[in-house]
């Protein structure tokens, strides 16, 4: 396997961190604030994200019965509620860009239960989690050695 680099510019990583928490707490709710995270590290297969947002997940008090469904949340009934299937079908539309762009009534559906400024932090944090897989999937950076 080609050896890649472990190296993350201290200025680029401390923006990027700086984005991430500005959007969490924007958002005001950490618990689904880590599910969101969550969703996304899954669709872009990155395990430290995944692993460091887990534990950040249950300090949060997500309960395990969401974070084991998570991966089929549409399915998953009563497990989560409208206002987190709205965040999540968002992440999805965002982190996936099937049509190239976030449709528009899973935006719509998103703006019905978040304020304009919770909705656009809600968007900077999918931005940031996204960025943060692409940086850790290239790299192929495994999980642990963070610090939740």
């Amino acid at each position: 396997m080609t050896v890649r680099t472990r190296l993350l510019d201290p200025a680029v990583g401390q923006a990027m961190s700086t984005l991430s928490a500005t959007a969490k707490k924007g958002l005001g709710d950490p618990a689904l604030a880590e599910l969101v995270v969550i969703r996304a590290s899954q669709l872009n297969h990155c395990a430290f994200c995944l692993d460091m947002h887990l534990a950040l997940a249950r300090k949060h008090g997500v309960r395990e019965e969401q974070l084991g469904l998570l991966a089929a949340w549409e399915e998953a009934g009563d497990i989560f509620d409208e206002r987190e299937r709205a965040a999540l079908a968002l992440t999805e539309a965002a982190t996936l860009l099937r049509d190239g762009f976030v449709p528009d009534e899973v935006y719509d559906r998103a703006a019905a239960h978040f304020d304009a400024p919770r909705l656009a932090h809600l968007i900077g944090l999918i931005v940031a989690i996204n960025s943060w897989n692409r940086m850790m999937v290239s790299r192929r950076i495994p999980p642990g050695g963070h610090t939740p």
